[in-house]
């Protein structure tokens, strides 16, 4: 499958995987920022941003893409940073190519299994039927019956695209992803370890990583390194850029 992706900065490959319902837009600003030190590779998974769509959505097939995109850009032994659904990914990608990784940040995720926490998301978003729409805010005012959040809805609302009809349609394949949504909550569990640099970035107030998992962790990752940005949740990267960045960096270049 050939992966979208957009490249920044030049020097040692440094790859960014994005979270469920995301795409590589929501990294444009910290991947420029990114590029000025490394070679930055921003991806769209499967069924997401402009990548293809696929009925399968499993980690071992996302990894999978992923080992191909290397060998397509002949991407030497890289930095990986995975968000979320991303960062199960990187943690699935890691553990199967573990001589394609140099060092693994993983952003707000554990391997265990997740809670589902997009149930509600997921009935919103195939409710709407986008071609009875004209405008973006009549989209955004269909869906807040459901998310009330703001920030959730516009976050969502960068997966819209025109079809070249005129109508509204969704870039993500939504389809795929509803029926493979106790897929993308399974944990990783692939009976091996990495023993490079990883570490865990997290979200002081965000509920995804907590103490119990870190025996899980260690089985796997044994030099697991722990940090979390405090007053922040999920969205680390986008609540707390200066300090994300400032993170990442120590950690990479240490």
């Amino acid at each position: 499958m050939h992966l979208f992706s957009k490249i920044y900065g030049e020097g040692e490959p440094l790859i960014i995987l994005h979270g469920l319902f995301g795409s590589l837009n929501n990294w444009n600003n910290l991947g420029k920022k990114l590029g000025e030190e490394y070679k930055v590779y921003l991806v769209d998974q499967r069924n997401h941003g402009r990548s293809p769509h696929d009925p399968v959505h499993t980690y071992k097939a996302m990894a999978a893409d992923l080992a191909e995109f290397f060998k397509e850009y002949a991407i030497p032994p890289a930095f990986l940073i995975g968000h979320s659904m991303g960062g199960k990914t990187a943690m699935e990608f890691t553990l199967a190519y573990p001589n394609a990784v140099q060092k693994l940040v993983v952003v707000d995720m554990s391997p265990r299994a997740t809670i589902a926490r997009h149930d509600a998301i997921l009935e919103a978003l195939t409710a709407v039927r986008l071609e009875r729409y004209t405008s973006r805010e009549e989209i955004d005012e269909a869906l807040k019956a459901k998310i009330r959040d703001q920030k959730v809805r516009q976050f969502l609302l960068t997966n819209l695209t025109r079809e070249e009809d005129g109508r509204y349609g969704w870039k993500m394949n939504l389809d795929s992803l509803e029926k493979n949504y106790g897929e993308i909550n399974r944990g990783i569990e692939n009976g091996r370890k990495f023993s490079g640099p990883v570490l865990f970035l997290t979200g002081g107030i965000s509920p995804y990583v907590n103490d119990d998992d870190t025996p899980a962790i260690r089985a796997l990752y044994p030099k697991a390194e722990f940090k979390s940005i405090s007053g922040v949740g999920h969205w680390v990267h986008a609540e707390a850029p200066e300090e994300f960045l400032r993170i990442v960096r120590e950690f990479i270049s240490s």
